[in-house]
Formats: C-alpha cells, sequence, structure tokens
C-alpha cells in the first residue's frame, strides 16, 4: 500500500494555521467542523472528567507533534511514516517547522501499557510498539503516546502542546475545495507511481518497480488540484536528494496550502470554507492537552505563510545496501534540538543559515 500519510500531515500543519480571528467569524461553521474532528488522549495525561479551560490560555513558546500514518487494516499496527515538529516562538506569531526521518534510529522505552519491553529500533516503529492492545485491535493513539515519549527522549524537547494524527482520507478533498493550491515546484520531477492522466502505473513483472509513462511536473509555478498534490508530495526516487527532497516538497506545500487557506477566496466564502473545514476534519485525530482546535486556531492567529521558516536537519544513512540499519541525525541536530528547548531558535538558525529549506 502507497504510504500517502508522508504526506496527510500537511493539512494539519495548514490547519493550525487558518486565521483565528476569520474563524471567529464563522461560529456555526466551527462549531460544526469541532464536531467532525476525533479527539483522542494522545499524551496519556488526560482524563474525560477534566473540563477544558473556560477561556483560551495558550501562550508561547509552543510545539506541535504531528504524525502521519499509512491507513491500514484495523488490525495493523500503525506505522509513524512521517513526523513533523512546528516550534512557534512566544512571540506566537512566527514557527519554525522541522521533519524526523522516519527511519532514525532510536532507543525506544519500555511501555508497559502495551507490554512493550523497549528496544532500539527505527522511530516511525515506536508508534507500532506502543499501539498493541492486546485482544484488540492496535490503538493509535495509544501508539502517539509511545512516538511522543521517544521522540522528548531522543531532542531533549520535554513536552508537545499540541498533537495530532492524520491519513490520507481528506487530503484530496480539502485541496479541491479549495480550489487547488498554487506553488513553486524547484525541480522537474517525474512520478513513481502514476501516469499523466493520474492512473496508477503498471508494476513491472520482471520485478519490483513501475513500468509506463510518469506523470512530470515540470520546474517553476504550477497549479496542483488534490491528486496531483497528493502526488508531488510523495516522490522521493525520482529525486536527486532523495528523502530530503520530499521533506523539502512536503513542508513547500505546507506552506503554499497555508496561504491559500488564508487566502479571501477561501476565508470570505462561507460555503468553501465550510467545504474545506470539514475535508481536514475527516483526517484528523486531535489532542490540545484541554485546549479544542478552535482555540489554537485563535491563539495562531497571527501566523502567516510567509512567518514559517522551513528546516533541514542533516542526516545519514547507517549501514548501506543490505546492511541498511536506518538513518542518524548529524551536527548541529543536538544543538538545534537546544535551542528548540531553549527558545532560542531565531539566533541559532540566523547563525546557520544553511539549515533553511529555501523555496527557490
Amino acid at each position: 500500500m502507497p504510504r500517502w500519510a508522508r504526506v496527510s500531515i500537511i493539512f494539519g500543519t495548514a490547519l493550525m494555521l487558518l486565521s483565528g480571528v476569520v474563524l471567529v467569524g464563522f461560529e456555526a461553521l466551527l462549531s460544526r467542523y469541532q464536531g467532525a474532528v476525533a479527539s483522542a488522549d494522545l499524551f496519556g495525561d488526560e482524563t474525560a472528567a477534566t473540563p477544558p479551560p473556560k477561556t483560551s490560555d495558550i501562550k508561547g513558546p509552543v510545539n506541535i507533534l504531528l504524525v502521519g500514518i499509512d491507513p491500514r487494516q484495523p488490525s495493523t499496527p500503525p506505522l509513524a511514516d512521517s513526523i513533523m515538529i512546528l516550534h512557534v516562538p512566544a512571540g506566537m506569531d512566527r514557527a519554525y517547522l522541522f521533519s524526523l526521518p522516519r527511519d532514525l534510529r532510536v532507543d525506544i522505552p519500555a511501555f508497559p501499557k502495551a507490554n512493550y519491553p523497549g528496544g532500539n529500533d527505527r522511530l516511525n516503529s515506536a508508534m507500532s510498539h506502543g499501539s498493541i492492545v492486546p485482544g484488540k485491535n492496535p490503538d493509535a493513539a495509544r501508539g502517539f503516546e509511545l512516538l511522543q515519549t521517544t521522540i522528548s527522549n531522543y531532542t531533549g524537547i520535554k513536552r508537545f502542546d499540541a498533537g495530532a494524527i492524520l491519513n490520507f482520507s481528506g487530503f484530496k478533498k480539502i485541496v479541491d475545495a479549495m480550489g487547488g493550491v498554487d506553488m513553486y515546484i524547484d525541480a522537474d520531477t517525474k512520478s513513481e507511481h502514476l501516469q499523466p492522466d493520474g492512473s496508477p502505473r503498471p508494476g513491472n513483472p520482471n520485478g519490483e518497480g513501475y513500468i509506463g509513462p510518469q506523470r512530470e511536473y515540470k520546474k517553476g509555478e504550477a497549479h496542483l488540484n488534490g491528486w496531483q498534490a497528493l502526488d508531488y508530495v510523495r516522490q522521493r526516487k525520482t529525486l536527486v536528494d532523495g528523502d530530503y527532497g520530499r521533506q523539502r516538497h512536503q513542508q513547500q506545500f505546507i506552506r503554499a496550502m497555508a496561504s491559500q487557506a488564508l487566502s479571501r477566496d477561501v476565508v470570505t466564502n462561507p460555503l468553501k470554507l465550510d467545504a474545506v473545514l470539514r475535508a481536514a476534519g475527516q483526517s484528523l485525530i486531535f489532542s490540545g492537552r484541554g485546549h479544542s482546535v478552535a482555540d489554537w486556531a485563535f491563539a495562531l492567529r497571527d501566523l502567516r505563510s510567509d512567518s514559517m521558516t522551513l528546516i533541514k536537519l542533516p542526516h545519514a544513512a547507517l549501514g548501506t545496501a543490505s546492511n541498511y540499519q536506518g538513518e542518524q541525525l548529524q551536527d548541529p541536530a543536538p544543538d538545534f534540538f537546544a535551542s528548540v528547548e531553549a527558545d532560542t531558535l531565531d539566533s541559532f538558525v540566523a547563525a546557520h543559515p544553511d539549515l533553511i529549506n529555501k523555496d527557490k
């Protein structure tokens, strides 16, 4: 099954960036939308008996963990195929978005809730190990709890203030509900998976891979509809810089999607805004740690797409070919994480401009 979830995280982030001021003007729409969003205890520290705050008291700095999962059979433990963190400094008017490699080799702590004894494994498997519920289908929310603990242990980021699990189901719908998304494609990109008309490429009868004509995305300004956007940000093997390129394209699309979501074409059209919000709600399991999606939207009301800095963290393979063990992060990643925790990313990134993912 294709790993759609590597890109589903895109609308979770864009959704967080919807203007709080705009949403307050659409209270009826927002009320309907919140009812469509599934909520769960993603952090293992909430109870149903705890009432939510009467007023939003979200203050910066905040860290938001967004995890994309590949939709599988209900009985199959989920893998965290896309992992992104949005850091918003104390001023709450700008943000830094960075990814963690799904194959990052980490120590995963013991998790008695799932009878997991702990071990060294790839980061994406932490959700799978944590999701096990004896005698029942796996629970992605429980898996998220172990994943966020693993990430906190690895990075030193002590707390995530909100989190979301996303799948691909609403991706094409939300992009199409917007009327498509305009973005700059920074390199000619061929699709490994789809033909020019969007139909799947047939498998190669002589082995792995695909055969036949490929959908192409040419360098330059482009308008992508739902299936084109989903396909474009999935590509890795056809790019010169592989997974780095895919991460960069995903981050670029997040920013383009946020810009589109905040455009007058969307926010001044109640029917379109309703369609966008409800499509996003179909793909999201959210925990605001006591705060609603509306609270978070209002808290992030000053964020705009051009105030989001996209970050690339250098990493390298552990082993090669059949001996491939996963990925490891390289310097200055440890200092970067320390700066996230200390809320000093502004000065750190200014001193390390090579960490910034450029659009063009």
